[in-house]
């Protein structure tokens, strides 16, 4: 099987701060593949990567056979990679509508971005209730929602998602996971970084674990659960 994603042997720097010791891993099309690790591990630094946001000092970014390495933030979301960043990045002086149709802008036909709407109101049904409020004065979560029903507008066929848990209510994290799941049943392969790791593995085929800027656990979501490092360094010592 060809991945949809394949990173090969990443370093990325901050300065003379090294983020990303050669790391490597892939995803294949249909999964949700988590990165596990704790703050400052690397993992935002993957996706802000891949998503063309930080250029590597080496390595390799495939998508779907395209080194995207050397392409633009823009050529990449065109071509259906799209990031829903840690911390929502909402615009919180436009409606959900108009936060909405932001994240169309890479789509010309307007009949497509009717029908994209109206996939998103059906997945998040308090954004259709709440369509004409400001964005900044909507909740954690229905923001949460906003930054992935954003995201979706734009038709993505690879989602970068991070920390969707963030600040959330436990009961509101479940809402959202339902989605994530409902979103990658519908076609979408998505690769999620999560400090969550019980809400993370609970839905992901695979994972990673990062530590310092290095992958030093990988499997699938039921080995990660099984591993004893895992266990006590991110799941509470169960």
């Amino acid at each position: 099987m060809n991945p949809l994603l394949k990173v090969e042997d990443l370093h990325v720097s901050y300065g003379a701060i090294k983020a990303l010791h050669g790391i490597s891993f892939h995803v294949n099309e249909g999964e949700i593949v988590t990165l596990l690790g704790a703050n400052g591990a690397g993992k935002s630094t993957t996706l802000r990567t891949i998503s063309g946001l930080l250029i590597p000092d080496k390595g390799r970014i495939l998508y779907d056979g395209i080194d995207l390495t050397t392409l633009p933030a823009d050529a990449i979301v065109r071509r259906g990679v799209i990031h829903v960043p840690e911390g929502r990045k909402i615009f919180a002086n436009l409606t959900v509508l108009e936060n909405l149709e932001m994240g169309a802008y890479t789509v010309k036909d307007r009949k497509e971005i009717e029908e994209n709407l109206e996939r998103v109101f059906k997945l998040f049904p308090r954004l259709k209730e709440r369509a004409y409020q400001m964005g900044g004065t909507l909740s954690g979560g229905e923001q949460q929602m906003l930054a992935l029903g954003r995201a979706l507008m734009a038709k993505p066929r690879l989602l970068l998602m991070d920390e969707p848990s963030m600040g959330l209510a436990p009961i509101l994290i479940e809402e959202i996971y339902e989605t994530i799941k409902e979103i990658n049943r519908q076609g979408v392969t998505i690769l999620l970084v999560e400090q969550n790791a019980h809400m993370a593995l609970s839905v992901a085929n695979r994972g990673y674990v990062l530590e310092a800027g290095i992958i030093t656990i990988e499997g699938t979501a039921e080995e990660l659960r099984e591993n004893p490092h895992v266990k006590v360094a991110y799941l509470g010592g169960e």
